[in-house]
């Protein structure tokens, strides 16, 4: 192709609708039918990144191999599509203000009045091709926070809107919308998604297809209708009908003819079928599991399952690739005391202690550790949970009583876990941890070593606390390992205990390096060990 493509998709009446999830089948279709397809989200909230974000406000914060702290959307789209994403692919309201008022203060705009257009839209704009550039990709799936009416997101939809003009057939819009069925009623209502297109009208985008979440099958007089009602054609009335796994959702796409609408409004030469084969490999080995185990998920934000997403697809997809349906029991941190750890961890195969800040809840991970330690039951803890492990290990193992990390406790006389040194004079939050891929040699012989198959790893981190070196000749000359460190500063990533059946924690995250395609080595021989 000369030119790259450019596809937006929106969303209106409701949040939560999929768009992510859509956006993601979508590109996964297209890249099937051997075109180069990379997505970006633009948030309109206005912090910088939603690094500085708690998790209850904003779910998962997804960490690319070069750093940026991103939406958790970015997660779909590299676990759909088996790429890596960077900070172009995740842009903020805050990062777009920020950049304008930047230039401002350099004298970039030559004294003039900055306004929202063009100088923050032309900013937008600018964003938003800069992964089409260069002739990198054929298509680039934009997907826009928010819905159609929130006034945060009016500068991002402006940008669109000028930008369909500007490329003209080189662009397209997709709009995703809910059509609720009414019990009462006894049938489906397509007044909510008439008013929400009407709304984006105003805005001066006509939407090119619309993509209909439903509980129910649109019949053909219903499609009809949005149809007149939206001024588009009936062909571009797509229904989304609930999905019992986020992963069958291309299939659907594929079925309503998605893909093939969307390569024809885009005048799009491909080949003339996706090759979905692994896809239905997995979903078939997905549908159809020979065992079942059940993963303990202990962390302080099990009330928000979202917090997590990424350690849960995780697991899901290294279920899957052992031919096993992985249910998980969510636990929360705060409420394990040594009194009720045994009757709170029972009936689990295995246990995964998750990431996280601050001293809340640490108390209750420390606890469920040291009973898997002491049961032999398989272990993984990610970043927070190995650090976890550690001040475990310490206190009850190496008697070091009073062991801790110095995040929760800066005058303990065993700081196992410490700031790492070139962390101790930065003061701002965002952006400032230790972010993005690093390397990491492993031990042969140790669990990371036969799960990954190789010595030499990279990963991604995302954290401001490190294993204290000063004691790590106590430790392994008392029964637990360092596997895996930091080839050039001996930083350690991977702690195991060789004596136990699998006890494995790693300080960074795994989770972020699995897709359907490529499940996660280390979660692939903590699944096969919870079988065993």
């Amino acid at each position: 192709m000369n030119n790259t493509k450019y596809i937006f998709v929106t969303g209106g009446v409701t949040s939560s609708l999929g768009k992510g999830i859509v956006s993601a089948s979508l590109a996964k279709l297209l890249k099937a039918r051997d075109l180069r397809v990379t997505i970006q989200k633009l948030d309109p909230y206005i912090n910088i990144d939603p690094g500085t974000l708690n998790p209850y406000e904003h779910g998962e914060c997804f960490v690319t191999n070069d750093g940026a702290e991103t939406d958790l959307d970015l997660g779909h789209y590299e676990r759909f599509l088996d790429i890596s994403t960077s900070q172009a692919n995740n842009i903020t309201t805050g990062r777009i203000y920020q950049s304008v008022i930047n230039k401002e203060r350099q004298g970039v705009y030559l004294g003039k009045t900055v306004q929202v257009i063009p100088h923050i839209t032309n900013e937008i704009k600018d964003s938003i091709k800069l992964l089409g550039e260069n002739n990198e990709y054929d298509v680039v799936i934009t997907e826009i926070g928010g819905t159609i009416g929130d006034i945060e997101s009016l500068p991002f939809v402006e940008a669109v809107r000028q930008l369909k003009w500007e490329l003209k057939q080189d662009c397209l819009t997709i709009h995703l919308t809910l059509v609720p069925y009414l019990a009462a009623a006894g049938e489906l209502k397509t007044k909510p998604t008439q008013h929400s297109v009407k709304k984006l009208q105003e805005l001066g985008v006509q939407p090119d297809i619309l993509v209909c979440r439903t509980e129910h099958n649109l019949e053909q007089d219903i499609r009809d209708k949005i149809a007149r009602f939206c001024n588009v054609s009936t062909d571009s009335v797509i229904q989304s009908i609930d999905a019992k796994s986020i992963y069958a959702v291309p299939l659907l796409m594929q079925e309503e003819g998605l893909d093939k609408v969307v390569i024809q409004k885009l005048n799009i030469a491909t080949k003339e079928l996706p090759d979905l084969s692994k896809w239905n490999e997995f979903l078939e080995k997905q549908n159809n599991p020979r065992d079942e185990i059940v993963i303990g998920l202990v962390g302080k934000y099990v009330e928000l399952q979202d917090s997590y997403k990424s350690i849960v697809e995780s697991l899901d997809i290294a279920g899957v690739s052992n031919s096993c349906k992985v249910k998980l029991k969510w636990i929360s941190s705060e409420k394990i005391t040594p009194k009720n750890v045994e009757k709170k961890l029972s009936g689990i195969h295995g246990l995964l202690v998750a990431p996280g800040f601050g001293e809340r809840g640490i108390e209750g991970k420390i606890e469920a550790i040291r009973f898997a330690r002491e049961n032999n039951l398989p272990f993984l803890g990610i970043c927070l949970g190995m650090q976890c492990a550690v001040i475990e290990y310490a206190r009850n193992v190496l008697d070091l009583k009073k062991a801790h990390t110095v995040e929760i406790d800066s005058e303990t006389p065993h700081p196992v876990i410490d700031l790492m040194e070139d962390q101790k004079n930065i003061s701002d939050m965002g952006g400032t941890m230790r972010l993005g891929q690093y390397d990491c040699e492993l031990t042969k012989d140790s669990n990371a070593h036969k799960s990954y198959g190789k010595t030499s790893i990279k990963e991604r981190h995302r954290h401001r606390y490190e294993f204290n070196n000063k004691y790590l000749e106590f430790f392994e000359e008392n029964g637990m390992v360092a596997t895996g460190k930091n080839p050039s500063n001996q930083l350690v990533e991977i702690v195991e205990i060789p004596a136990h059946k699998w006890f494995t924690g790693v300080q960074f995250h795994p989770e972020y390096k699995s897709s359907v395609e490529t499940p996660h080595p280390l979660f692939i021989g903590f699944i096969n060990a919870c079988k065993t």
